[in-house]
């Protein structure tokens, strides 16, 4: 693993909301996580970065207590996931990809439902509900049934159930997959939110920017471990300060391109086909010079070039040897065996 962390680099000295190390989930000849160790520190925003089929939800399912590890060990404020598990879910809200909510009620009387399963009271339990979907921007369409919901809206529903209880712990599974940008925005907005009232959020995401936007911390996660961890600064730091763009004026040239620059600048690209662009990290500017020479000697034009602070994606790529896009890994999120009650 890439450590990225320095001594001290953590705000203030409260607990952790999560502890967890060593963990191991194997699914048959598959060991979709292979020893990932965590720290989040509570009051914080915790990113998992990492392509699909990573390790990122069956890492968040065992911290939540719906799948029991094969190996390592986790705690929850203090509280060991396996041993204390019914106090652990007493202690966290876990939102998923997919609303799990049922299509035929309204919005009012989803939240209703899941508040008198937590034990609520009728009364209270309308009020919780009217609030929540104040909170969210869903009050005009309380009543109207779930099958009329935009992806958003059902999104921010989901979200909504998973604080009913007012937990001190949200895991947010890939929150705004699929979400429009408007949308996705105003989910940021409410996790930001949920943070300043004194919630700790671990999300997954296979979102560049929503990690960098988010995120006090990232953790980068490729085949099961995690291969890096710091902060956004941290992480884009180790890559260098900056990073050069390439434009290619044909593109049947970017092969040939992408060869010419890993070659001179001895380092990974990135590569968009459909923009006809090449990323690559940059470690010292006077190495431009020499791949300009060597783009001209090889007959490759240029349309554009320009060089920028590293991204998200450079770390990414730098780290593991691929884009955050590029898997060739199987997900298991969606048929991984399930223990414990769900939440």
């Amino acid at each position: 693993m890439t450590n990225i962390s320095k001594s001290g680099t953590s705000k203030g000295s409260g607990e952790w909301a999560v502890e967890a190390h060593g963990l191991v989930k194997i699914f048959g000849s598959h060991r979709a996580v292979d020893g990932v160790d965590l720290q989040v520190k509570a009051g914080t925003i915790y990113g998992v970065l990492g392509p699909n089929g990573a390790g990122k939800t069956t890492t968040i399912r065992m911290l939540a207590t719906l799948l029991g590890a094969d190996a390592g060990s986790a705690k929850i404020f203090g509280h060991d996931v396996n041993k204390e598990a019914h106090v652990v879910r007493q202690l966290i809200g876990v939102t998923g990809q997919y609303a799990s909510v049922d299509e035929s009620l309204s919005a009012t009387e989803n939240l209703v439902i899941f508040s008198r399963l937590l034990g609520l009271g009728r009364v209270e339990a309308k009020r919780k509900a009217a609030e929540l979907l104040e909170e969210f921007g869903l009050t005009e369409a309380a009543k109207r049934p779930l099958k009329n919901f935009s992806g958003g809206m059902r999104r921010r529903l989901d979200l909504a159930a998973s604080l009913i209880a007012q937990p001190p712990l949200i895991f947010l599974d890939e929150p705004t997959t699929g979400l429009d940008p408007r949308t996705r925005a105003q989910m940021w907005d409410t996790i930001r939110r949920l943070v300043k009232t004194g919630s700790t959020v671990l999300l997954t995401t296979q979102y560049l920017d929503e990690a960098d936007q988010l995120a006090d911390r990232i953790a980068v996660i490729d085949h099961g471990r995690v291969v890096a961890e710091g902060t956004v600064d941290e992480l884009k730091a180790s890559v260098g300060n900056t990073s050069l763009q390439l434009k290619i004026q044909h593109p049947k040239a970017m092969e040939d391109a992408r060869k010419i620059v890993e070659q001179v600048l001895k380092t990974k690209s990135a590569v968009s086909a459909e923009s006809a662009k090449i990323t690559v990290p940059l470690a010292s500017a006077d190495r431009v010079t020499d791949l300009l020479t060597a783009l001209r000697a090889n007959g490759i034009g240029l349309a554009e070039i320009n060089m920028q602070k590293p991204t998200l994606d450079e770390v990414f790529l730098n780290i593991t040897g691929h884009g955050v896009k590029e898997s060739k890994s199987t997900a298991f999120s969606q048929s991984e065996p399930s223990k414990g009650a769900a939440i």
